[in-house]
């Protein structure tokens, strides 16, 4: 069965299943709350059977043109998905497979950037596709209706553009404190400790964490955890890494132990399971773009 994993939001030269993907950049009365917008296309036959979307600290609207797809929330059972959605903060592995062509339309939000635009808390939507009725109401319907109608992936960047800057009011901003201290954790690759976070940011690690914890949908914890595993993947699909040990050891993990923990939580894998048989997965994407 061929199977891939999905990490975020930018291709390396690696083969891939689905042959028609695309990134495009948001315009700048948005860059503050999205990060990218994305397309993937292909047949049923090009697609994995199953993907496994791995946990990258950002929440996803997903509009399929395409086919649907299923989730599998255990192995052994599936449930279709809505035909648009938001895909909340994922915090575990999140195994989907096509029902037949592929044509998805992503609005990929920065880890903070979602919180203006919803008046459900977060923290609820975690690990769940929340459909754009259940976000939006009526407007949330029309929308869809439009970009799954959309001729063109400019069509389809234009009309959510312009629904989310309709949805931005001047009280809506970007919380300035939480916004510095994502920096902090994505420069320091996730592997700052959360004492050493409180100080270098000089806040509280409670007051830190109610912080994050509304507006993000993760504890800070939980996304320095996330940022430091995308960061191992990284090194995994692009340098060439001759013992599993040393990986952990220059990404800090306190031991191989806490390094297969980690690795198996967001994956489902563990590092040896990965490098051996999914090394050459279709879809690996990176946090930074």
């Amino acid at each position: 069965m061929r199977e891939a994993i999905y990490i975020a939001c930018h291709v390396p030269p690696y083969k891939l299943y689905l042959v028609n993907q695309k990134i495009f950049a948001p315009n700048s009365d948005l860059e503050d709350f999205v990060k990218c917008y994305w397309t993937l296309e292909g047949s049923k036959d090009e697609t994995p059977q199953k993907n496994t979307i791995v946990p990258d600290g950002t929440m996803k609207l997903i509009f399929h043109y395409g086919d649907l797809y299923r989730h599998y929330p255990k192995s052994d059972s599936s449930i279709l998905l809505p035909r648009s959605f938001l895909i909340g903060q994922l915090t575990k592995p999140y195994v989907v497979e096509p029902t037949g062509e592929t044509g998805i339309f992503f609005v990929r939000f920065h880890p903070n950037g979602f919180l203006p635009f919803t008046t459900i808390p977060i923290k609820e939507m975690e690990n769940t596709a929340v459909t754009l009725e259940k976000l939006f109401g009526e407007s949330g319907l029309e929308i869809e209706q439009k970009i799954i109608n959309a001729n063109t992936n400019m069509e389809r960047i234009d009309l959510i553009q312009s629904f989310l800057i309709n949805r931005l009011t001047d009280d809506k901003l970007i919380d300035k404190i939480v916004q510095s201290t994502i920096e902090t954790i994505t420069t320091a690759n996730g592997q700052l400790s959360i004492n050493e976070l409180s100080k270098q940011t000089e806040l509280n690690r409670r007051f830190l964490a109610r912080k994050f914890s509304s507006t993000i949908g993760l504890s800070p914890k939980q996304l320095s955890k996330i940022v430091r595993l995308q960061t191992t993947l990284k090194t995994l699909l692009t340098k060439d890494v001759s013992k599993l040990t040393d990986l952990a050891h220059e990404n800090e993990y306190f031991d191989q132990a806490h390094f297969i923990k980690d690795f198996k939580e967001f994956t489902g894998l563990t590092p040896k399971e990965f490098y051996g048989d999914h090394l050459k997965m279709s879809l690996i994407f990176d946090t930074k773009k």
